[in-house]
């Protein structure tokens, strides 16, 4: 496969988030960074990335560059603002529209690989493969049937429509991209996905800005006592999330007397998805709990100020109740910080249980309470893990996943180009049968590969 030629230029398609914007809140998250972390490095490679989302703003230019090789296009989609994600489905029409016209405005054969990430951007990938003749590369980065089957309590389940949508775009597509073994796994089990079709691409973290550094500089800067024992969440504030039972599993140590330790939790981060329907439930959480003074909430922060994070934490918690795979953790290892998580989805590859972190089975709030006393009352095993972590976090380098990109996009071509040679072969065989039919096919051939309506 590598001698197959890199493709020219890839559309990626993102509908409901834009790489541009704040990860943390809304609908913004680990997906953002992802779509904008592989489209820079594919660029640096010599790939045109043109980027499709819809705009969300009136201030939105319709095209930004916004890197060497890199252009953001903001298609309009129904109104900017008041849309919810579970809104978008009826815009997709328009939203396809937009790419299909900034398509046509091009050259014939202007992309030579469609790559959409999450289902909404499948279903337009999918119209936008038949119609450009090219192959469609689909990342899910969360699974309906997956996230309901782990529903947090209090939390909706996902419509029948998305669980649908997906099964579409998984029979569809040419190449499916799952972040680990597992969520391979469950593409095999619960939408029957073809297993040859299946690249397993794992995630990664910018190695060059999350690294190792003063805990004490970094609790400066944010305003944080040197001397208190810090347990951090960063993530949407969601049920999904799980910030609540993070809560609920501290408090006691946060009120236990005569530890001898000051404890703190540290939530960064904004509401997002149901968590939007009581913006402030954890914090009243919080106060019920009688452990104000000792949490400090923080907004979603940029990359060059969540590395402080990560480096004035002494352990970064994600209880998650389903991960696909789990950036945070991976971050925050490679800034030298041990994480404590739920032993789901990909978080058993994000963290290396007993060796960077301590994974927790369940979402017994008992069960995290237990875990956590016992780690922080090691701090020489606390810093044991935190010298292996960032060793672990090395493995995954977004350099790395680009790799396997870009070898899953050859494959796509590759196959795409076989089964249209095929189907050429075919149309000319049946048109053999038929009185001037070579030629009639191959005007029809042309007309299809030329993307001409007639």
């Amino acid at each position: 496969m590598t001698s197959s030629p890199l493709p020219r230029r890839v559309a990626l398609i993102s509908v409901h988030t834009s790489p541009l914007a704040q990860p943390g809140t809304g609908d913004a998250g680990g997906m953002n960074v992802y779509v904008w972390q592989t489209a820079i490095r594919l660029a640096r490679r010599g790939i045109e990335v043109e980027i499709f989302t819809r705009a969300t703003s009136s201030s939105d230019a319709p095209s930004v560059a916004a890197a060497p090789g890199v252009t953001v296009r903001h298609v309009i989609a129904g109104p900017f603002e008041g849309l919810d994600k579970r809104d978008l489905p009826a815009q997709l029409c328009a939203f396809t529209a937009g790419v299909l016209r900034a398509e046509a405005a091009q050259a014939p054969g202007h992309y030579d690989v469609i790559h959409s990430h999450y289902w909404l951007s499948g279903q337009v990938g999918w119209l936008a493969r038949d119609r450009w003749g090219v192959p469609l590369v689909h990342t899910a980065h969360t699974l309906a049937a997956v996230k309901n089957a782990a529903l947090a309590e209090g939390d909706t389940a996902e419509p029948q429509l998305r669980v649908i949508g997906e099964q579409q775009v998984v029979g569809e597509a040419d190449r499916l991209v799952a972040n680990t073994e597992t969520e391979a796994a469950e593409l095999l089990s619960m939408y029957d996905a073809d297993a040859d079709r299946i690249d397993v691409v794992t995630p990664g973290a910018d190695l060059e800005c999350y690294t190792p550094g003063s805990s004490a500089e970094a609790r400066s800067v944010l305003g944080l006592d040197p001397d208190e024992t810090i347990v951090t969440f960063v993530g949407r504030i969601q049920p999904l999330k799980a910030p609540d039972l993070l809560v609920a599993a501290i408090a006691p140590l946060i009120k236990e007397v005569g530890s001898g330790r000051k404890l703190r939790l540290l939530i960064v981060g904004g509401p997002s998805g149901s968590g939007l329907q009581r913006p402030t439930a954890l914090m009243d959480q919080v106060a019920e709990l009688g452990i104000s003074e000792s949490v400090t909430f923080l907004p979603p922060q940029p990359s060059d100020r969540l590395v402080q994070v990560y480096r004035a934490s002494d352990l970064v918690a994600v209880p998650s109740h389903s991960e696909s795979f789990g950036l945070v953790a991976i971050e925050a290892q490679a800034c030298g910080t041990p994480v404590i998580a739920a032993d789901v989805g990909g978080l058993g590859v994000a963290v290396d249980d007993g060796r960077t972190g301590v994974l927790v089975n369940g979402h017994v709030p008992g069960d995290w309470t237990n875990a956590l006393e016992k780690l922080l009352a090691q701090p020489d095993r606390l810093a044991e893990l935190g010298r292996n972590a960032r060793r672990h976090a090395e493995k995954f380098s977004w350099e790395h996943t680009v790799d396997q990109l870009i070898e899953s996009y050859r494959w796509a071509m590759e196959s795409f180009a076989a089964q249209t040679d095929a189907a050429h072969r075919d149309a000319e065989q049946a048109a053999a049968q038929t009185p001037g039919g070579p030629a009639r096919a191959r005007r029809r051939w042309r007309r299809r590969r030329n993307r001409v309506t007639v």
